[in-house]
């Protein structure tokens, strides 16, 4: 067995002991790479001037970028406490940054003069002194998956975009391709370290559980679906399914899948009409309904419709399965032409394909929203609980055929429920949670010079569709308010939210008042803060 500094070299490279993974006669190179491990990383503070502040400064969205006075690479929970209490007896403002995939500019804002960077912290491992898999915020989702999955045999019901950084995915609740069938990722949240800062400006890292004695258990359940950037600096998650018993690593989350069976059709916007667009989305919407009660049979199966604009030429829908499910090609079949009944167009492409899972969800730009070259976005959501009303519909189409959409703008139906819909609302901070799909509005350019028309195309595509609601998806009987990890500030502007509804409403609804009491305990001071977050009680 490993000693105590092979382990620790496992752990650094994410296989810690239990894994199961080395062969027979290494653990004498591990002992040896331990022996010869380099120093600790940073930290490492990045000025104006400095060759790398312009390569460090932006996220993933270039149309922010802001100027602040020091970017801070950190690598441990240790360097994260030092750097935030500099920041507060400074005076600073801090963000914090893992994946940098923030659709707003939460971490750009002009205020920020310190910026703390966690990309270096990417751990992932099993901690068998929790029973539970450790992951620091700075891990991309790919590394989560390809980890769990060279160790375990096990998976998070993650996004589908491995870029992702799992630091503010967790925090504000996390989906993907599984969670009709395994729930949200935080459904399987055990536990956070955060770095908070009390009143008197000390700054210290907490672990705060799931466990129903732990003092600090509000500062997790905060954690499960309150968003990034609100109450401290997430250094590390716990993952452990609720329920399940014993040590064996290979079942505390649930086991990956094998292997994915994918089916791809496009349709060409050179013969869809409004009808045929209309019968896709209400098909999609009603299936959806019918289909998305915890249990049902189809809730191993992941859709999305993706219509573009009529100047993108598209409209694509996406059906994924577990493909060793019982009968998962014949769910997809029915799932295919329940969705396509009516529509009487023949698909540009058509195409099912079973591949290996770890291959479909760690592909290298599967889910970003452009590439590198184009890179402004802004994208907005609402859940619904059912499919659209057929005002709405109409006004989809208006929006996705007017003269003013680009090629690279358009809209996303997503589907969801499932187990998700066991969970009851204030279990977690996730209170949507009888929904059945999520909409997303996105526009995607290149030039900054373009901002200003993509930007009024999305905002009025958006109020067109819940016009009747104020212009924002105001919880009823159709919608249900929008997701934190689609962060969209305008849902705080009165300029286009006349709901009376307010933002933090629309996103968290009757959980909110509990946030801003947990907000009020662990960051009294309100160091850590931006254009949506929760506000101290």
């Amino acid at each position: 067995m490993p000693d105590e500094k092979t382990s620790a070299a496992l752990s650094r490279r994410g296989l810690l002991a239990g894994a199961g993974v080395a062969a027979a006669g290494t653990w004498g190179a591990d002992a040896a790479f331990a022996e010869s491990a380099p120093a600790e990383f940073g930290p490492v503070t990045v000025r104006p001037g400095d060759l790398r502040y312009d390569n460090l400064l932006r996220g993933n969205n270039f149309r922010f970028a802001g100027r602040p006075d020091e970017i801070r690479v950190v690598a441990s929970t240790d360097q994260v406490v030092r750097a935030v209490s500099e920041a507060v007896r400074s005076g600073r403002r801090v963000a914090v940054r893992s994946g940098g995939h923030c659709f707003e500019n939460f971490t750009a804002d002009p205020a920020v003069k310190m910026l703390l960077d966690l990309s270096p912290m990417d751990e992932v491992g099993y901690d068998a002194g929790r029973r539970a898999f450790a992951v620091q915020p700075g891990a991309t989702l790919g590394e989560v998956y390809r980890t769990l999955f060279k160790g375990w045999g096990v998976t998070i019901p993650g996004g589908g975009c491995p870029e992702v950084g799992a630091g503010g995915h967790f925090a504000g609740g996390g989906y993907g391709p599984l969670s009709r069938r395994y729930g949200s990722v935080v459904d399987h949240l055990y536990g956070v370290e955060v770095v908070v800062v009390d009143r008197d400006g000390t700054a210290r890292a907490v672990v705060a559980t799931r466990e129903q004695d732990d003092p600090n258990r509000d500062l997790w359940w905060a954690h499960t679906g309150g968003g990034g950037g609100n109450f401290g600096v997430v250094t590390r998650y716990w993952l452990r399914s609720p329920g399940v018993t014993g040590a064996d690593p290979s079942r505390l989350l649930p086991a990956v899948p094998r292997r994915m069976l994918q089916h791809v059709i496009f349709w060409s916007w050179e013969h869809m009409t409004e009808q045929a667009l209309t019968r896709l989305l209400r098909n999609f919407g009603t299936w959806h309904e019918r289909n998305s009660a915890p249990g049902s049979r189809y809730a191993g199966l992941y859709g999305i419709l993706q219509p573009s604009h009529r100047a993108g030429g598209t409209v694509m829908l996406v059906a994924q399965i577990d493909a060793d499910l019982p009968d998962a090609d014949r769910l997809v079949t029915d799932f295919v032409s329940e969705v396509s009944a009516g529509v009487d167009l023949t698909p540009a492409l058509d195409l099912r394909r079973t591949m290996p899972w770890l291959h479909r969800m760690t592909w290298p730009g599967s889910g970003e929203p452009g590439d590198v070259l184009i890179r402004r976005y802004k994208i907005k959501a609402g859940y619904l609980r059912r499919s659209f009303t057929e005002t709405q519909l109409a006004a989809v189409y208006r929006n996705l055929t007017n003269s003013t959409g680009g090629p690279n703008s358009g809209m996303l139906l997503i589907g969801y429920g499932g187990q998700v819909r066991t969970v009851e609302p204030g279990a977690t901070a996730i209170a949507q949670r009888d929904v059945v799909m999520k909409a997303v509005y996105q526009t995607v350019w290149g030039e900054e010079t373009d901002d200003a028309a993509n930007l009024a195309w999305v905002r009025g595509f958006y109020r067109d569709v819940y016009a009747e609601t104020g212009g924002v998806p105001v919880p009823g009987e159709v919608n249900d308010g929008s997701y934190i990890n689609y962060p969209d500030a305008d849902l705080a502007d009165p300029d286009w939210n006349t709901s009376g509804v307010s933002a933090h409403t629309l996103y968290y609804k009757n959980n909110y008042p509990r946030l801003r009491r947990v907000k009020a305990r662990w960051d009294p001071r309100n160091v850590f803060r931006h254009a949506l977050s929760i506000e101290p009680h």
